[in-house]
């Protein structure tokens, strides 16, 4: 041990009394986040082994049924379908979404395209030029509108199902560029399985290798996408919707057991989804069928999605876990949507670990009751971290793209740290808040070749300062632990020093020109089509 080790105080005995309380509490927060976060990466481990003990069978099949529909080309029966796009302010992607849906490869007389279009700035002008310009094609296309925004993206979504003609609904969110054969092939898992209510699609990236931002959130992507969406479709757990690039089933939304779209939660897509599988309807997953979206290219637009995420993930295990508990699901689906549900939780001990990372090295370095723990807690951080990194690294594997993944993946662990104090803050608000301000996510049209910037904009906040702060203070622990020869542990806290030092510095406010403000918000006149 260096010369140079930290002491405590020794004033007394009343000081070494209160230094021991607050050494052995943080020792049990640390305790209780430490086996919390084992229990989520465990968790993907399960994850992986469900998925790779079914993934070849699964998807050959659904290769089958898809090329067998497709091959028989029976337009005349193809079942009608109404493609719903819900738009709020997004004169940036809008003309690239409508061109790529009217572009797909399905039936005129048996496609209708509604826009659900709740803008309140130029969004609206540019929509209706070109639904007038494909309607005059022979295009079944519709500007649909609402006297307000009540409801947001579920609002819109309802408010579409009442007049879609369809009986089957595709949606995609404006950062989606379906190609031409996503709809047809997606349309023949839902006609070979009468009991789906949906089937959801794998996100792609158009700009995956923009940044190493867009580079780590991918991997993540696509280890949700290829790893715990097949697993948990094709083993009989309960899965969900994604929100976009997935079809619908008109029957299942408007089942009396379901309920239809709700807007008392931010991820209405989430709760629409476990609420059809608890009414005893399925939902199809196929890896095979991919959408490319736009990922968030700024700090900004990054966390903005996923404090919506977060906290309405929370908001739906408030709402749906007594009832999941109270249902008919055998233990191990119960168990598994209890941690899918709550997963965002993880960025709450993530938290904890970087705050108490310090008092536990008193616990080495006094001989505390708990020193024997010590190495073996700092053991189970590290497996921890080291499961979902091995998930991710496969996923891209099974993919197609080799081992690619593993030089992405500390740039995908720093983004997981440093995304953890806006996403914390956001668990505490779904703990709480019913509902609240459906907040879309910027998009600006970028793709990797074009790197553009968007007109859009969300505010900064103050959490970037509280971020550098973190990232100042996991250094200063690095450098505590590696002076007293804690030389492996230390390497976690400076990778969260470098996360939190990351994302604040991102997330600073920068000065932007007068055009690249956020959205117009003055008022419009309602129209409903």
């Amino acid at each position: 041990m260096s010369g140079n080790a930290p002491v405590s105080g020794d004033d007394g005995p009343n000081a070494r009394t209160v230094t021991a309380f607050w050494t052995h509490f943080a020792f049990v927060l640390f305790a209780i986040a430490t086996l919390a976060s084992a229990s989520y990466g465990l968790h993907m481990a399960v994850l992986l082994v469900l998925y790779a003990r079914r993934q070849k069978r699964t998807r050959a099949r659904q290769r089958e049924i898809i090329d067998a529909f497709v091959a028989r080309d029976d337009r005349a029966n193809w079942p009608h379908v109404t493609t719903q796009l819900p738009i709020y302010n997004e004169a940036d992607v809008v003309a690239r979404l409508i061109d790529a849906v009217v572009a797909m490869d399905y039936p005129r007389a048996r496609h209708e395209i509604q826009v659900l279009d709740d803008s309140t700035d130029d969004t609206r002008d540019l929509v209706d030029r070109i639904v007038r310009r494909y309607a005059a094609e022979g295009v079944d296309i519709k500007a649909v509108r609402r006297p307000d925004r009540r409801g947001y993206k579920a609002g819109a979504l309802a408010h579409g199902v009442r007049l879609a003609k369809g009986e089957l609904l595709p949606v995609f969110d404006a950062d989606f560029v379906p190609p031409p054969d996503f709809l047809k092939r997606a349309v023949a898992l839902l006609v070979e399985n009468p009991k789906a209510a949906c089937v959801q699609g794998r996100w792609g990236h158009l700009n995956r290798d923009e940044s190493m931002l867009t580079r780590a959130q991918a991997l993540g992507i696509d280890g949700h996408f290829a790893i715990e969406q097949g697993a948990r479709a094709w083993n009989g757990l309960l899965m969900n919707f994604n929100g976009t690039a997935g079809i619908w089933r008109k029957a299942a939304i408007d089942d009396p057991a379901v309920g239809g779209w709700s807007a008392d939660t931010l991820t209405e897509d989430l709760d629409l989804s476990y609420r059809v599988q608890l009414a005893g309807w399925e939902i199809e997953y196929t890896v095979d069928v991919v959408c490319p979206a736009e990922l968030p290219g700024t700090a900004q637009a990054l966390k903005s999605q996923q404090r919506r995420w977060a906290t309405g993930s929370i908001q739906v295990a408030r709402k749906l876990l007594p009832r999941i508990w109270r249902s008919h699901l055998g233990w191990g689906q119960k168990i598994e949507a209890t941690l899918h549900l709550t997963h965002y939780s993880i960025a709450v001990f993530m938290l904890i670990l970087a705050v108490v990372a310090r008092p536990m090295l008193l616990v080495w370095l006094e001989g505390t009751v708990f020193r024997p723990w010590f190495f073996w807690v700092w053991i189970a951080v590290c497996i921890t971290a080291l499961i979902p990194s091995s998930v991710y690294a496969y996923a891209r594997h099974s993919l197609g793209e080799g081992w690619s993944g593993i030089r992405v993946i500390p740039g995908m662990f720093a983004l997981g740290i440093g995304i953890c104090l806006n996403n914390t803050i956001a668990v505490i608000r779904g703990l709480y808040l019913r509902g609240g301000e459906f907040v879309r996510t910027p998009k600006s049209g970028s793709t990797a070749r074009s790197r553009q910037a968007g007109r859009y904009i969300v505010g900064t906040g103050q959490i970037w300062l509280i971020e550098l702060l973190l990232g100042g203070y996991s250094l200063w622990t690095f450098q505590q632990y590696f002076q007293n020869d804690r030389y492996f542990f230390s390497l976690f806290l400076l990778l969260y020093g470098f996360g939190f030092l990351w994302m604040g510095w991102l997330s600073r406010p920068r000065s932007q020109p007068p055009s690249l403000t956020d959205a117009d918000t003055s008022p419009a006149t309602p129209q409903t089509v």
